[in-house]
């Protein structure tokens, strides 16, 4: 069977149009560090997790003088991020670990910043920018339930922690002490999240690229499941790859969603998802329109891919805006137009 999932995607360099973008709704900043600058540890130490695997994570460490100048520029970075970036709250903060993903293709670093006042702490990523990631930050900002913080700078991402449990982690681990309740709940979330991916065009959604978050509601667990990395945004041009059921890490939920969900349960809450996704576009239309008229300028995918992609969705909806669609961009531009109008037109309430 031919993998759905290139090998290795190439990182696109961030555009005129795109900077533009940024700095004017915020997400750019003069920060103090670049990502190079990390990667000149002295030593590191492989970290595993309380089975005894191997995390793929390394701790890293530095010379003396520069890790009293890379813990500076950290803190003021955690300042910007999270507060107005003035010096008030740096006496307060430390930067406890820099860790160093040696798995995947972003290669992130991981810095723990811990308030010594009360040893409350939290996580930054700093990664290398890639316009695909960043493109998929914002969508993820616009078009989902969760708001995403990140600022970039030069060649430097630097991104919040989302919070929650690693989705392969809960599969394994958690998933079968659930009530049956309970996983038709979490089989809900997955078929919305499944939807919500596939429109925007969100790819490569295997289990330890996204976590499980868990709220407690007064008579139940509410359960959400969140993307936490952003690299395949409109890059591939296998129309599966944007749909979470296609990737085998996904296999035991998409078994349990359909033994436990009836098919008009299924397209009911496709329904819903495309429905949401419809009304927070409408409501974000104006940024939204700014953002795609980035992408629309821009290249984020061979022309064999995008050939593809816009093939499939074509035959999938005998929509003819994506057969004219040009790049990624636009055929994302037609995909939301797609559900948009689908919704409007059926919303015998919608005032137009």
């Amino acid at each position: 069977m031919r993998k759905l999932i290139s090998k290795k995607k190439p990182a696109y360099e961030i555009s005129e149009a795109l900077f533009n973008y940024l700095t004017k709704h915020g997400r750019n900043s003069k920060i103090t560090i670049y990502y190079d600058d990390l990667l000149r540890f002295q030593g590191s130490v492989a970290i595993y997790d309380k089975h005894g695997n191997d995390t793929l994570w390394i701790s890293v460490y530095y010379s003396e003088f520069e890790r009293e100048e890379i813990n500076a520029s950290l803190k003021r970075m955690y300042s910007i991020l999270h507060s107005d970036g003035s010096d008030t709250l740096l006496p307060y903060i430390s930067i406890d670990s820099i860790d160093f993903c040696t798995f995947g293709n972003s290669k992130p670093f991981r810095v723990k910043v811990r308030n010594i006042l009360n040893d409350n702490y939290l996580f930054l990523y700093i990664k290398k920018a890639d316009a695909s990631r960043i493109y998929g930050l914002e969508l993820e900002h616009l078009l989902s339930p969760n708001h995403i913080n990140f600022l970039v700078h030069g060649n430097t991402l630097i991104e919040e922690h989302i919070s929650g449990i690693p989705g392969d982690d809960f599969i394994e681990n958690e998933l079968d002490k659930c009530s049956n309740q309970q996983k038709k709940e979490i089989a809900k979330e997955f078929v919305k999240f499944n939807e919500r991916c596939f429109v925007r065009l969100l790819g490569d959604m295997r289990s330890y690229n996204y976590v499980m978050v868990l709220t407690h509601d007064f008579d139940r667990i509410q359960y959400r499941i969140r993307a936490i990395d952003f690299d395949q945004q409109s890059y591939e041009g296998n129309a599966k790859v944007y749909k979470p059921q296609f990737l085998k890490e996904n296999n035991k939920l998409v078994t349990m969603t359909m033994k436990l969900l009836q098919e008009e349960s299924i397209e009911q809450y496709k329904r819903e998802e495309r429905s949401l996704l419809a009304k927070r576009a409408v409501s974000e239309q104006s940024r939204l329109k700014e953002i795609l008229e980035c992408m629309k300028n821009d290249t984020i995918s061979p022309p064999e891919k995008t050939n593809q992609l816009k093939k499939d969705l074509l035959d999938l909806t005998g929509d003819v805006n994506f057969k004219k669609s040009e790049n990624m961009g636009q055929i994302l531009q037609s995909a939301l137009d797609f559900v948009i109008r689908n919704y409007q037109n059926e919303n015998p309430y919608f005032i137009s």
